[in-house]
């Protein structure tokens, strides 16, 4: 069977395929690997193996980079044999796991595209389902071939296809992935895209739900109760609004800053001119180096006339002003989940210019 012409086509169009597929969903999870490690920390969380999170990220740009290079490798056709068990072992897996949290253990996304195309459970359960017998049928067809019988040209293209997708996802963790899919991305205006539908008073309630990181709990909380700010507690699941009468949810619905003085949302991104939003993940962890740049920004916006704020999950349970280095900036709360949202880098600045985003960059990338 493995002779027949029909057979051949039907080898090659699944492996164009699959090549394609995997290309898609290896390129768009490797370029952000920040969110990918935070999807594969709630797997880990989900099912019991939070000890393993301090690797994550490693294992995000591994996995992701190796599922983009097995993507080049089964669309150049090198080592074909070798690939096609390996692909065709990685769909079984993905298979029964996206089955297992479209019943058992449900997760809200998969993550299996990242932040490009978000697919249910169901629906990434059913696009394996679509897959596997291809991957079956490409590993039929090259099944005689020897596994590890490399020609030295499919030696080099395998170290250039490997040093290229590792690269890449250690590029955009140590700057900022190069295409942003996320809601806060430059040229969006946080404040138009906060603006919730009208409502009369009493007909709705916004509620803030989020998981339990030690017991798995998940907890509605109200916009004022400060307890959901302890990012080491509680992660970010959703946001919801309560009505009588559905209400449509605005693109950036979540995004709040506070301090002890209230919500200062409002006040922050209705500042005219330019401002800089200063992003510190923790202040315990801010390298030196890191610090630094952030002084010198510090200065340059004084001395272009700008202001500069500072975003923290850290909790603040006064009004908070820190010293960069270069004089005090004012400190406002924000969840931890918005905050990797906005920005995918431990430490970083966003910018504004009347409300709209114009440029993010991560702490080693301020060149002020």
């Amino acid at each position: 069977m493995r002779q027949k012409r029909s057979f051949k086509l039907l080898s090659h169009a699944c492996r164009l395929i699959l090549a394609c597929t995997f290309i898609l969903s290896g390129f768009t999870k490797v370029i952000d690997p920040w969110g990918t490690a935070l999807k594969v920390n709630e797997y880990l969380s989900i099912y019991g193996m939070e000890v393993l999170e301090p690797a994550s990220m490693t294992f995000s740009i591994w996995l992701c980079g190796a599922e983009l290079m097995m993507g080049c490798m089964l669309l150049f056709k090198v080592r074909i044999r070798l690939i096609s068990i390996f692909a065709l072992a990685s769909m079984i897996f993905f298979t029964l796991l996206t089955l297992l949290s479209a019943t058992l253990l449900p997760v809200e996304d998969c993550g299996c595209f990242g932040e490009a195309l978000k697919l249910t459970p169901w629906e990434t359960f059913f696009k394996n389902l679509v897959l596997l017998p291809m991957a079956f049928v490409v590993w039929w067809r090259y099944r005689p071939d020897r596994i590890f019988a490399f020609k030295p040209l499919e030696i080099a293209l395998t170290c250039v296809f490997f040093s290229l997708s590792m690269y890449l996802g250690y590029y955009c963790y140590i700057h900022l992935p190069l295409i942003d899919f996320l809601p806060y991305k430059v040229g969006v205006n946080i404040r138009e895209a906060m603006q919730a539908p009208s409502v009369a008073p009493g007909e709705s309630e916004t509620v803030l739900v989020y998981r339990n990181l030690k017991t798995g709990e998940e907890r509605e909380f109200s916009l004022d109760d400060p307890e959901w700010q302890d990012a080491d507690t509680w992660e970010w699941v959703d946001t919801r609004t309560t009505s009588d009468v559905p209400a449509i949810r605005p693109l950036i619905s979540e995004f709040a800053l506070r301090d002890a003085e209230g919500d200062a949302t409002g006040e922050v991104l209705s500042t005219p001119g330019r401002l800089y939003m200063l992003c510190v993940t923790s202040f315990d962890r801010l390298s030196p180096r890191c610090a630094r740049r952030m002084a010198r920004l510090v200065e340059h916006a004084a001395a272009e006339g700008a202001q500069v704020v500072c975003l923290t999950p850290d909790p603040l349970y006064d009004v908070c002003w820190h010293d960069f280095g270069s004089g005090e900036v004012r400190c406002y709360n924000i969840d931890a989940s918005t905050m990797k949202t906005m920005l995918r880098a431990r430490n970083g600045v966003v910018v504004l210019d009347d409300g709209t985003i114009t440029d993010k960059r991560n702490c080693r990338d301020i060149r002020p």
